[in-house]
């Protein structure tokens, strides 16, 4: 479709140009970084499972960003690809660095792991685009995430630029945020760089602070609906009154038709249990023909035990 098919993208295109930021700087940033935060373990896990050998991959930093800033200079040796997603034709830009395709390079194809990493003075070659292709790949689905949080990424394999690509390359400029990585080390290693326009990152945030909302509503309305349902539910009560301390044997020698008398100790209060816990003390009582227990207090475990200990 047409971006003139629709107005209010062209409007929102427009306004964003014009504008700059379209979103508080502390909410994006927070987005941002926690999208990154959450992609290294993905990132890592895949790196693991496609190359033979470890790659260290960190998190360097997070920044509010211009788009223009990610376009290339003619005559640099990076490699770049751009990603489409469900609400924009750039929603992720990623480059990597002579330094870093030197050492993804390096590692794929059993380079020296003890030997620093030389890096390109050339345009990539085919082969090392497929390496570049590959890890922008799997960093585009770390990225992306996956149910509430997924940033609507079309994750088809990447078509890296470079070299002479870099002249014909346009940027569609707009307030965005740049996340750097650091591919085998801050210190010796290269750097993969990741755009998204902040439009992508407040919408996805959105969308998940909608989803959560209705998972919280849905999960309160069934709160209510079982509550009620417990409310309603019938239980057994018990009322006991502890009478006095027997041994053993003494309790063996129990028949039918004994009397057990009160002793000078017995407590006057009764116990209210449900299902065997005991939750009320009450006092015991007779009204007309009937004996009755008056609710005093919720029950005291642990002052129970106490006394108890004291009592032997």
């Amino acid at each position: 479709m047409a971006l003139t098919e629709d107005p209010e993208l062209m409007r929102a295109l427009v306004v964003e140009r014009l504008v700059g930021a379209t979103g508080d700087p502390r909410r994006v940033s927070e987005a941002a970084r926690s999208c990154a935060t959450r992609a290294l373990t993905r990132v890592m896990d895949a790196l693991e499972e496609k190359l033979p050998a470890a790659v260290k991959v960190e998190l360097i930093d997070v920044e509010i960003v211009r788009l223009a800033e990610l376009k290339p200079k003619e005559d640099c040796c990076d490699a770049l690809a751009v990603i489409a997603g469900e609400v924009s034709g750039d929603a992720l830009t990623m480059r990597l660095d002579p330094t870093a395709i030197s050492i993804l390079v390096g590692t794929m194809f059993g380079g020296n792991p003890e030997l620093p990493a030389v890096p390109l003075q050339r345009p990539p070659s085919a082969i090392e685009r497929d390496v570049a292709a590959l890890t922008f790949d799997i960093f585009a689905k770390a990225l992306n995430g996956k149910g509430a949080r997924s940033l609507g990424l079309r994750l088809l394999l990447p078509t890296v630029q470079s070299g002479a690509d870099f002249r014909r390359f346009v940027v569609r400029d707009g307030p965005g945020v740049r996340m750097r990585f650091a591919i085998g080390g801050e210190e010796s290693g290269g750097v993969l760089t990741a755009w998204m326009p902040q439009r992508l990152l407040l919408e996805a945030r959105e969308l998940e602070g909608s989803d959560q909302r209705q998972q919280n509503a849905k999960a309160a309305d069934w709160h209510n609906r079982f509550s009620d349902e417990v409310m309603r539910s019938n239980v057994r009560i018990r009322a006991t009154i502890p009478l006095i301390r027997m041994a053993l044997g003494e309790l063996a020698s129990l028949h039918e038709g004994q009397v057990i008398e009160f002793g000078d100790g017995a407590q006057p209060e009764a116990r209210l249990a449900v299902r065997d816990k005991t939750v009320f003390t009450c006092d015991f009582g007779k009204a007309g023909h009937h004996y009755t227990v008056r609710i005093k207090q919720p029950f005291d475990a642990r002052k129970d035990v106490v006394e108890g200990l004291l009592a032997q």
